[in-house]
């Protein structure tokens, strides 16, 4: 049976000023870590609001208390053969809306347990070499320049 799910999500990069990133490590697959990454619940969802939801679901931080922005960087990947009952018959591929999340600093979060076993703050680039996905990996590794960036603002 086919599933339901949006073939259009986010990823959202939690990061500090000094570039320390919040990763999680899933439960459904033990040893993979990532940001914070969720589907859209309806087809008109905004983004935003995917990316409130998610990160309030996975780990208790409002995103209306800190600065999110929208990296406006867009990911098109073909969805793991494993992972294709969720959405509907025919869907391969996902479409993916990077975000960043900047916390003042390193902060204990309350993961859900149906979806993720643990997680850690790393330096960006530990994060970026723990990641499963490569465009989460890309995207933590853009940090750096990003944050450069947002500063001289």
């Amino acid at each position: 049976m086919a599933g339901t799910k949006v073939p259009e999500s986010v990823l959202v990069v939690i990061h500090t000023p000094d570039l320390q990133v919040l990763l999680l490590e899933r439960a459904d697959h033990p040893g993979f870590w990532q940001s914070v990454t969720g589907s859209k619940a309806r087809v008109d969802e905004p983004l935003a609001e995917t990316c409130r939801r998610e990160v309030l679901e996975e780990t208790g931080i409002d995103t209306a208390q800190h600065a999110l922005t929208d990296w406006e960087l867009v990911n098109r990947y073909e969805i793991y053969v494993h992972w294709r009952h969720r959405y509907p018959e025919g869907v391969t591929h996902n479409t993916e809306h990077v975000f960043g999340l900047l916390l003042p600093e390193a902060q204990p979060v309350r993961i859900a347990p149906r979806e993720h076993l643990r997680y850690e703050w790393l330096r960006w680039e530990q994060a970026a070499e723990r990641c499963f996905s490569w465009s989460n990996a890309e995207a933590i590794r853009q940090l750096p320049r990003r944050a450069a960036r947002a500063t001289r603002r």
